[in-house]
């Protein structure tokens, strides 16, 4: 399947297969392409992928990584913006700007983001939460700010067109 995505979603390493699962419901219901940076911590072959993608599969475009500087180099290349998603950032999503052809990029579910995607990403952004919470499931992050970007760039799928000001 060809995909023109307006955004894109970046796992780094992912380690968890249930949320792999969550991803590709994701990116499939917001018409995104998926970049999966492995090493990723379960196998990951086209019938696991089928399998946790269940009637989503033929919806989900997929571009897999050998590693973090084979992923930063094809980016860089492609003159695409990584905005990375991360718990200790200190601008809220919601003050940031997206971009058609961004990346928004989350790190693994145990290690978070690697030290050397630093000085790879254009922004580094935080949601929100309550005090003492120490963060948010990679899966629930990657749902919010993804969703932001897509409001902020008039794309979010099945959405009708904002009304037009009223002539005065």
């Amino acid at each position: 399947m060809t995909l023109t995505a307006p955004l894109h979603l970046a796992l780094i390493e992912p380690d968890q297969p249930g949320n792999f699962g969550a991803v590709l419901r994701l990116v499939a219901c917001f018409g995104l392409r998926l970049e999966v940076v492995e090493p990723c911590g379960f196998p990951l072959d086209e019938r696991r992928i089928r399998r946790v993608a269940m009637d989503y599969a033929a919806e989900v475009v997929i571009r897999r990584h050998a590693d973090l500087d084979r992923f930063t180099a094809t980016m860089r290349a492609e003159k695409r913006r990584l905005v990375l998603l991360s718990a200790r950032a200190q601008t809220a999503y919601h003050h940031f700007v997206f971009a058609a052809g961004d990346v928004v990029v989350v790190g693994s579910e145990s290690r978070g983001a690697p030290a050397a995607l630093d000085a790879e990403v254009a922004a580094r952004l935080r949601i929100p939460i309550r005090p003492g919470m120490r963060s948010l499931n990679v899966v629930t992050a990657a749902a919010i700010g993804c969703a932001e970007a897509l409001r902020q760039l008039d794309a979010l799928p099945g959405e009708p067109a904002a009304p037009e000001p009223a002539a005065d």
